[in-house]
């Protein structure tokens, strides 16, 4: 066994009480109507830029590579009652089809489709969810971890190779999955405890203090669904009238946190959640460092939707900051929040992922448009990437600084392979 000795850091009511939707620099800008779609005949979203293990986003040979989740549009299987094409329910379909694929780009946002990442049957499962992709070394090979998911859902991962031309990228190997580990139902919640339950979005590194490699993930808690209870600590120092939780005790997110045998990354142990959130959010999605003036940044994505009775937030990104990697963590902002959308478009952008640089991506979800010769409001279905902002990160604090191009993700570092030799 791993000896850290360390307890969870745990996000309160108190501090999520302070949470500010429309604060100008935690709220991302509105993002307009008429954006452009990267591929008319695909939706994407949870998008995963290549990177090492430090966290660096890298090129390679020139060409920036991201991988997206990933489905096709079926305009003839989602039809309306009129025969024309329900795009918000091929849209609200897509996570049972989600397919992880690559794109590649000279200039780190034209993007040019590669394909699927694995063929048709090589993930054992029916789903293929959101991870982190890794260039190993000069060779071009990746590690791409991901989440397996129905039947269960599975940390796992899969070994291939970039390969690059003048013409640009493609792929080889990424055929043998190894599967990692599950939920334990003793520090994160099993499907049997919940049939609900969160267990996804691996995201490996290299601790920059110890040089272990570790990876934390989205959970929940262990314990039986409805079983948790809202004690002091998760209530925090809340002003009169906030002792009301109702059905709080269902929401039961955290940050999980795993340890590699060894920087091949095959075997792992599983540790305490870094940050628990019961009584509070449901979900703490994509969980991510940023490693900048020794601290540990760590960003997490979460829904309206998924905060707990009494407690309001707004889609995005949630961020918490320690000098050591067990923490304690604080709340970044007093509350949490980092990057929200506006409360005038709070379904605009979501997934996002903060990059080292400053920069953040994610992708558009719907955007609200005004109906031809009325005063009511439409919306318009994104599936596509969303323009990147710039965040600065000064100590507890995070503010918006930049609007950027739609899907600009551009390398920090170009690592140049070598050839193989024929």
């Amino acid at each position: 066994m791993t000896n850290l000795n360390y307890q969870p850091t745990i996000w309160t009511r108190a501090d999520a009480l302070k949470v500010y939707e429309n604060d100008p620099t935690t709220t991302q800008p509105l993002v307009s109507a008429d954006f452009p779609v990267m591929d008319e005949n695909l939706f994407i979203w949870d998008t995963m830029p290549l990177r090492q293990l430090d966290g660096t986003i890298v090129s390679v040979d020139g060409w920036s590579v991201i991988f997206t989740l990933t489905a096709i549009r079926s305009p003839e299987e989602f039809t309306n009652e009129q025969g024309e094409y329900d795009i918000t329910a091929d849209w609200n379909d897509r996570h049972g089809r989600a397919r992880i694929c690559f794109w590649y780009s000279r200039d780190g946002k034209s993007w040019v489709f590669g394909g699927r990442v694995m063929e048709e049957g090589v993930s054992p499962t029916s789903r293929e969810w959101a991870g982190t992709p890794i260039l190993l070394n000069k060779k071009g090979e990746v590690d791409l971890y991901y989440t397996c998911v129905t039947p269960g859902a599975t940390i796992a991962k899969v070994r291939g190779r970039l390969v690059t031309s003048d013409e640009g990228v493609t792929v080889e190997g990424f055929d043998n999955v190894k599967s990692l580990f599950e939920a334990d139902g003793e520090y994160y919640q099993t499907e049997a405890q919940n049939q609900y339950w969160n267990f996804r979005d691996p995201s490996p590194f290299i601790d920059p203090v110890d040089g272990k490699l570790y990876m934390v993930f989205e959970g929940n808690v262990a314990g039986d669904r409805g079983t948790h209870v809202i004690g002091e600590a998760e209530m925090g120092d809340v002003p009169p009238g906030h002792t009301e939780v109702g059905g709080a005790r269902y929401q039961a997110g955290c940050i999980g946190l795993a340890v590699a045998k060894d920087l091949h990354g095959d075997e792992w142990e599983i540790l305490p959640p870094l940050v628990t959130a019961v009584g509070v959010n449901d979900q703490t999605e994509r969980p991510h460092y940023v490693f900048q003036d020794d601290k540990y940044y760590l960003f997490t994505i979460s829904h309206k939707f998924t905060y707990s009775d009494g407690l309001n937030g707004p889609d995005g990104v949630y961020g918490f900051v320690s000098e050591n990697l067990t923490g304690p963590y604080r709340p970044m902002n007093s509350s949490g929040l980092v990057l929200g959308n506006p409360s005038s478009q709070p379904y605009q952008t979501y997934s996002h992922c903060v990059m080292p640089n400053g920069l953040v991506t994610s992708f558009i979800d719907s955007v609200p448009v005004q109906k031809p010769n009325s005063k009511d409001l439409d919306y318009r279905i994104g599936g596509t990437e969303a323009p990147t902002v710039r965040i600065k990160l000064k100590g507890d604090r995070s503010f918006l600084v930049e609007t950027l191009d739609y899907g600009y993700i551009p390398a920090m570092e170009d690592v140049v392979l070598r050839k193989k030799h024929k």
